[in-house]
Order: structure tokens, then sequence, then C-alpha cells
């Protein structure tokens, strides 16, 4: 296989910088204007990684794509829904790598007892909307001109994925590191993986 998918480190903030920067640099797609410093950046992995999943999908010539989860909300009752976001370096797109990151992502989420997965997403953009209705979430409201970025307003969008089903008196969530020592974390980040050589296959 020439792709692994692995918990991030501050050592990938070079990398995961480099390939978010453009992204602040010439759309509207993060809101975030300025792209972090490679410290600032290495300091959300680490912040990330204390509560939530941050995975990297790394290929012989270096990462590739990125995906994390965040709280949606810090009130007690928010803990069973996380926050979404995956990016993906422009070599990589259309390889099948965000659908990778995210199917270990789920995985490492529901282990945690999270029950629904959020993400946000600027409109226009055909290319995320379809990626996002490919993996099944469910576009859930659009809110005109939520934003003011790149010179003018733009619209926003909030899709939900279900991640697990939801029951009365659920457990409390675990955190990441909690579930980073289970004996099978690392079958968690294979299912991805399996992901990946599919999509190998059929291009090959």
């Amino acid at each position: 296989m020439d792709a692994s998918i692995r918990v991030a480190t501050p050592s990938d903030a070079a990398a995961v910088r480099d390939i978010y920067a453009p992204f602040c640099e010439s759309s509207a797609v993060t809101f975030e204007e300025t792209p972090p410093t490679e410290a600032e950046m290495a300091e959300r992995i680490t912040s990330t990684l204390e509560e939530h999943p941050w995975l990297v999908c790394e290929r012989e010539n270096g990462v590739v794509g990125y995906a994390y989860a965040g709280p949606l909300r810090k009130r007690r009752a928010y803990q069973w829904v996380a926050e979404l976001s995956v990016y993906i370096a422009d070599s990589a797109r259309r390889s099948g790598v965000g659908e990778a990151l995210y199917e270990s992502l789920f995985a490492v989420l529901e282990r945690q007892g999270i029950r629904d997965g959020y993400a946000v997403t600027t409109l226009p953009n055909p290319a995320t909307v379809s990626f996002h209705e490919r993996l099944g979430f469910e576009r859930l409201v659009d809110f005109p001109a939520m934003g003011y970025v790149e010179g003018d307003w733009q619209d926003v969008a909030w899709w939900r994925y279900p991640i697990a089903e939801k029951s009365t008196d659920p457990d409390r969530t675990r955190p990441f590191p909690s579930v980073r020592e289970d004996d099978d974390f690392e079958e968690l980040l294979e299912i991805g993986e399996a992901r990946l050589e599919q999509a190998s296959r059929k291009t090959n």
C-alpha cells in the first residue's frame, strides 16, 4: 500500500500548514484569512489531541491530507457531537484520501462515544458539496451571507453525519488518549487504509 493513516504529531505541523495555507490565502473556504504559523499549527494539533482525534494520511512523499474533530460547543450536553474538518493537498485530491481519512475518523469517534459529526462549508463550493453528499452527510441548513471574507458576503451550509445511534442515558464520552490505548486502536485506522487500497485498485 502506498499510503497510511496515523495520528498526527506536532512534528507534522509544517506539512499540515502547507496543505492548509492555500485555503486561507486564495479562497473563502476557511474564513481564516491569515495562515497560522508552524508553531501555531503545532499547538492546534497538540491541544486537539487532548480530547479528540487528529489524523494524517502519509505517502512516500509526505503528508497529503489530514482530518480532525473538535468540540461543537463547550457545554456538557454537547459532548456526544463533534465538529469535523478535512483538508487534502492539491496533488492528492480526487484520489480517495479525504474519504479514507473520514472513514478512520468516524471509527475513532464512534469508539469515543460520539453520536453525530457536523461539518460547516462555505458556499458556493460544488466539489465540497459533492464530497459530503458522497459520504452520506445530510445537508441541514444554509445560512445566507453569514461571513464577510475575500471582499464579499459568503453563504454557509451545515451538514450532519450520523456516526452512531442515540440512546437514552448515554455513557460519558471517552477522551481520545483513552481510546488510543485500546488494543485494537490501529484497526480503527486501517478502516480508512482499506478504502485507500480499494481506490488505488480502481485507478490501476
